[in-house]
């Protein structure tokens, strides 16, 4: 009986330490986990699948081999939820992946095309990452990949921006392309992003409202981009747009170089100020008047007169003469006025000395510095009397 025991005993022993292997749950190449359903087969130089691979596998890692074609080889993996192939030599996207797959990650192989196909069914997917390949033409199905948040197609050849793009998308890397041109409608649907990513390609402007419907847009990138800062045409959207979204912009276009804008209007002609000959003739004045001896007498003059009539005085006695006139108070303003009383011509300086019984008519000159601005209302009469009087001896 205790014989027995021990027989079985080390029959289960046996078990459980051989069958593991024997059953090849986890390939020998490979490193595995979560009870041999995260399988990391990187880094092996393999060009087939190894043997042993469960079907109930959630993660598998085939990064930095030598697979040159995968497909139909991976379409029994129906849990399977990411699934790494980068660093390969392949040609295209495996045929027939499992549905299931909700990250898939093909970077650094040979990929041309991506194909309709190579994305038709997959609902669930979420994370499409196909960059540094040779893309040059990606081809997306309208309504499908209803569950893709993040697109990677950088490093490519792309030169336009694929349509058709998963409305629910949220972030879009298409940096490092050729792309040269959105066709219209290609971002209207993409209510959901928030991180485009153009820089490093050939865009020279951007189409008119080609980004208006993205709403909640947080970052852009433009830099690296040829655009033609000088067109007046295709150029003031970008920059427009640029200057007024919410999103964060990394790289506005024409930043470094000036927008040469539509030529501005000419200006409203405005009071002219005064001209450097009429302020030196104003500064000649003023220090002549200041150098000049206090006046006793109508002295010759080049200034402007403005003569008018006052009624007779009504006592006879000396007129009054104003400031600035007899007493010499000095220079005054430019504008400053200044007032005498001259009488008739036919009575010399006698407006000068005191008045007597005889009827006098005073006049009253007006002597204002500064250019005249009407030569037709100069009292030319005025002038040659005065001019008269000081030839006559007093």
């Amino acid at each position: 009986m205790e014989y027995q025991i021990l027989n079985t005993s080390t029959c289960l022993l046996v078990l459980l330490v051989f069958i593991p292997t024997g059953l090849g749950i986890c390939p020998s190449s490979c490193k595995c986990s979560g009870n041999d359903r995260n399988v990391d087969c990187s880094g092996r130089n393999l060009t087939v699948l190894p043997q042993g691979l469960q079907d109930n596998l959630t993660y598998l890692n085939l990064s930095f081999n030598q697979f040159v074609d995968l497909d139909h080889q991976l379409t029994r993996f129906t849990n399977l939820r990411t699934l790494d192939i980068s660093n390969n030599w392949l040609k295209n996207v495996p045929a027939h992946l499992p549905k299931s797959l909700w990250e898939l990650y093909a970077t650094n192989n040979n990929i041309k095309v991506l194909q309709k196909l190579d994305t038709a069914y997959q609902w669930n997917l979420r994370v499409l990452d196909v960059s540094r390949n040779m893309v040059e033409r990606a081809v997306l199905i309208n309504n499908t990949l209803s569950s893709l948040k993040f697109l990677n197609l950088s490093s490519n050849k792309l030169w336009t921006v694929p349509t058709n793009m998963p409305y629910n998308i949220e972030t879009v890397d298409l940096s490092n392309n050729f792309l040269s041109q959105i066709l219209p409608g290609t971002l209207v649907r993409l209510q959901h992003l928030t991180s485009l990513y153009l820089h490093n390609n050939k865009f020279s402007y951007i189409p008119d409202k080609a980004f208006d419907q993205l709403s909640q847009l947080q970052v852009i990138t433009l830099y690296n981009n040829p655009w033609s800062c000088s067109d007046n045409q295709t150029i003031p959207y970008v920059l427009r747009w640029a200057q007024g979204t919410a999103a964060r912009v990394v790289g506005a276009p024409c930043a470094e170089q000036p927008w040469a804008g539509p030529e501005p209007a000419p200006a409203r002609p405005t009071a002219p100020d005064s001209s450097p000959m009429i302020k030196g003739t104003k500064a000649a004045g003023r220090e002549a008047s200041a150098a000049a001896p206090e006046p006793t007498k109508a002295t010759k003059t080049h200034k402007q007169f403005k003569a008018k009539e006052v009624p007779p005085l009504a006592s006879q006695r000396p007129p009054a003469l104003l400031p600035g006139t007899e007493r010499g108070d000095g220079p005054q303003e430019a504008a400053a006025t200044r007032t005498i009383l001259v009488q008739a011509s036919g009575q010399g300086n006698a407006s000068l000395a005191p008045a007597t019984a005889s009827s006098t008519t005073p006049m009253t000159l007006s002597i204002t510095s500064g250019m005249p601005s009407d030569y037709s209302k100069m009292p030319q009469s005025t002038t040659a009397t005065l001019r008269q009087e000081e030839a006559t001896p007093s």
